[in-house]
């Protein structure tokens, strides 16, 4: 009887162990969704900020994609999308001064500008969830 108490003891303490090492490790996650803040439709958008990159898909004028995770992010990232047939991008030159943000839910407000070039129409405001 009490090989089996402490069996029982013991499994319940691993399986508590467990599920606090994977809770801290979702803890340490930075997720980013993305807003738009204009009046165009943006289609495959792509994020990538240094610390994994995700697609988005479609998202409508002044809409909001999901949450998607990231091993770390700063507070701008290369993007990448299409309004209508073209091709538009925000080019980080580098990170350099830049910090991490820390882990926790952010948004990427993209807007976009009715005029300007394929490195120009875009701008990129982060917003603290």
């Amino acid at each position: 009887m009490r090989r089996r108490l402490f069996h029982l003891f013991l499994s319940i303490i691993v399986i508590s162990i467990g599920y606090s090492c994977e809770s801290d490790l979702m803890d340490d996650q930075v997720q980013i969704r993305i807003m738009n803040n204009s009046s165009f439709e943006y289609s495959n958008v792509h994020v990538n900020t240094s610390g994994g990159e995700n697609f988005y898909g479609t998202i409508s004028p002044n809409k909001y994609s999901d949450y998607k995770k990231y091993e770390f992010a700063y507070r701008y990232a290369f993007v990448e999308l299409k309004i209508g047939e073209a091709t538009y991008t925000l080019q980080p030159i580098d990170y350099v001064g830049e910090e991490m943000l820390s882990s926790g839910k952010y948004t990427y407000e993209i807007e976009a500008t009715s005029t300007g070039g394929q490195y120009e129409r875009l701008s990129l405001r982060l917003i603290e969830d």
